[in-house]
């Protein structure tokens, strides 16, 4: 960015306006077309939603008529626990309906504060952009020469590994959510704009968020086919296994050297402590931590082997 600022003499500010004009627009123009039928297909599938749960007491009932010939299968008694999960799904919708009314001001708070985040989010990343370069050397400045050189290396180590993280996720996010829309959709599937963006979102989460974001998919495909239960689950096979084997090497790649079995750990551990938001942060924290401790480590043997000599 400082090569083309410095060659085509752009002042930075104008510079980092025209960013900001150019991504407002992308984001613009992609709320404009696909916000409308997102919230169109989250619509048609809470209005679905009384036909889908027919439909599976349809099933249930095809399912004992056919296994009631079985003497054990009359002492089950299924009537009555079909009757008690009709009763269950009853109460947890009017339960569910309760608690979005008692919970609106809670509701309009989350509002408002996404709103104001919303607003408040651009205006420090135009500054960040603007004057983000000056950081560093206002920080060097406050210290000695050589803790100074120190820190602006570490810094520096810190800096690129999230950006690569945070670069790295929202690529293959954006992977996730575009090629399972397009395969749902290749396949018939209903919702498919919806149960993509979910796919690709619930990607945030290492190794469990796609298994989340099959689950929606898994579970409205049963109500139609089995015939669609088997391609949903070809077509997210493919896109995981073009995921894992060739976006996420290649563009998060090795940089974080973190092996599965301590990401794993880590989501266990960070998800015990602070939930999703913990399951999500865990793994970059890690990371920064790691580099940290690697980089004291390095000055610590490389002083050591210095005295030595």
């Amino acid at each position: 960015m400082k090569f083309r600022i410095n060659k085509f003499k752009i002042n930075r500010t104008l510079a980092v306006i025209i960013v900001f004009l150019l991504l407002g627009s992308i984001v613009a123009l992609a709320l404009i077309f696909l916000i409308p039928l997102l919230i169109s297909q989250i619509g048609q599938l809470i209005a679905k939603t009384p036909t889908y749960l027919a439909k599976l007491q349809e099933i249930i009932n095809q399912y004992y008529a056919d296994l009631s010939h079985y003497e054990w299968i009359k002492q089950l008694n299924v009537h009555s626990y079909i009757e008690r999960f009709e009763k269950a799904v009853e109460k947890s919708l009017e339960s569910f309906m309760g608690s979005v009314t008692t919970s609106l001001g809670t509701i309009i708070g989350t509002i408002t504060s996404i709103t104001v985040t919303a607003i408040t989010v651009p205006f420090m990343l135009f500054y960040m952009l603007k004057d983000g370069h000056r950081l560093v050397p206002s920080i060097k400045k406050m210290l000695p020469e050589r803790p100074a050189d120190k820190t602006e290396v570490l810094l520096g180590k810190m800096g690129d590994t999230i950006s690569k993280y945070i670069g790295g996720q929202a690529i293959e996010c954006a992977f996730v959510a575009t090629f399972t829309f397009l395969g749902y959709w290749a396949i018939g599937m209903p919702y498919a704009f919806l149960l993509g963006v979910l796919a690709g979102t619930t990607n945030i989460i290492p190794y469990l968020g796609p298994y989340i974001g099959l689950l929606p998919a898994l579970i409205l495909a049963i109500f139609i086919s089995p015939k669609m239960l088997i391609t949903v689950i070809v077509v997210c096979v493919i896109v995981q296994q073009v995921d894992g084997n060739l976006i996420y090497p290649n563009v998060i790649g090795k940089s974080l050297d973190i092996h599965p079995l301590t990401i794993i750990i880590l989501l266990l551990v960070a998800g015990n402590i602070a939930g999703l938001m913990g399951m999500i942060l865990g793994i970059p924290t890690y990371a920064v931590l790691k580099v940290v401790i690697k980089y004291f480590v390095d000055i610590y043997r490389l002083e050591n082997e210095h005295e030595q000599k």
